[in-house]
């Protein structure tokens, strides 16, 4: 089927990313190529845009959809985490802006081949990048009782994690579980009828606890923020779009710790811990979907944009966002 994925809060994320007609940038999620296609349309002569997308279906997609703008734009299959690799085979020292759109696709959803979704009877999959050898069969037959308890508790934050993964394993022991739609039957068992009715799907919170966990999306993230801020040039920008508050925590953190990584005792008069701020966070709330737009995509209403920019001199460990902590050092 036809690739697509309406670009979720495209404007804020085009302001913030303050794109220069000669600047370079990252998609680090490519996708179908929405949001990029409109960083691209916005840079001439000199500008450049890398795409970067695990998803083989993206990458095509998207360069059916960028092909106007070739001449400035450069798509690479890999996976954002490794993006001072990418970069790195590309030339490029820094960069003007990163844009991170978290999460999966329409298009992933909506292909029920793909596994992602638990509303069509499909092959477990979920593999975002379908060269990797572990699919979600593997997880979900392979892992403990224990494992997937946790997998579920901590990714899916789903309060019946326990007897999700006891009934998984139940139904595993019959018969090896092979699709969606067998794995859907086997949660919904685990979860009381009074719940069914009133707490939406019951597979919601396991289908993404297992989806993040086989393709390590926030071990990625968290890995990956610290490298993406010191790819910024001076006055750069890291915009990063995420759908829940596992990956929000996990920017927002990030994005304080680089804003002020002082680790000093409170008391101290001055900072001696030699950690230099990076930059400032230049969303104090995270930026949220208009009214409008959850009306229109209802897949938006979860979404939040953050976004950080990286200083044009490094300020002194305990400076930059650390201001008032030091007044009180000093007062």
């Amino acid at each position: 089927m036809e690739f697509r994925h309406t670009s979720v809060l495209l404007e804020p994320s085009l302001e913030n990313l303050a794109i220069r007609p000669d600047g370079v940038y990252v998609d680090g999620t490519l996708g179908g190529g929405g949001h990029s296609f409109h960083i691209a349309e916005q840079l001439t002569e000199g500008g450049r845009l890398i795409g970067i997308d695990r998803d083989a279906d993206a990458l095509k997609a998207a360069s059916e959809r960028l092909q106007p703008f070739q001449d400035r734009v450069t798509l690479v299959k890999d996976n954002y985490g490794n993006i001072r690799q990418v970069l790195d085979r590309l030339g490029i020292g820094q960069v003007d802006g990163i844009l991170l759109d978290l999460g999966v696709s329409s298009y992933q959803l909506d292909t029920p081949e793909r596994g992602f979704s638990y509303m069509a009877d499909a092959p477990l999959d979920m593999r975002m990048d379908q060269e990797e050898s572990r699919t979600a069969r593997d997880l979900v037959n392979d892992s403990t009782e224990e494992e997937l308890y946790r997998i579920i508790r901590d990714y899916g934050e789903d309060r019946f994690a326990r007897s999700i993964a006891r009934e998984i394993v139940r139904a595993r022991q019959k018969a090896p579980l092979q699709t969606t739609g067998q794995l859907v039957e086997a949660i919904e068992r685990a979860i009381p009828a009074k719940q069914k009715r009133t707490g939406g799907h019951p597979a919601k919170r396991t289908f993404q606890a297992i989806r993040i966990e086989l393709n390590r999306e926030l071990t990625v993230l968290d890995d990956a923020l610290d490298t993406m801020i010191g790819c910024l040039k001076p006055g750069g920008r890291l915009c990063v779009i995420t759908f829940h508050s596992l990956e929000d925590r996990i920017v927002k953190s990030r994005f304080r710790t680089a804003e002020d990584p002082c680790i000093c005792p409170k008391n101290f008069p001055v900072c001696v811990c030699g950690r230099k701020s990076q930059g400032r966070v230049v969303t104090r709330k995270a930026i949220l979907p208009t009214e409008q737009e959850q009306k229109e995509n209802t897949r938006a209403k979860s979404a939040k944009l953050r976004v950080f920019e990286k200083t044009a001199e490094a300020p002194e460990a305990g400076k930059a966002g650390g201001d008032s902590r030091q007044a009180e050092r000093k007062g």
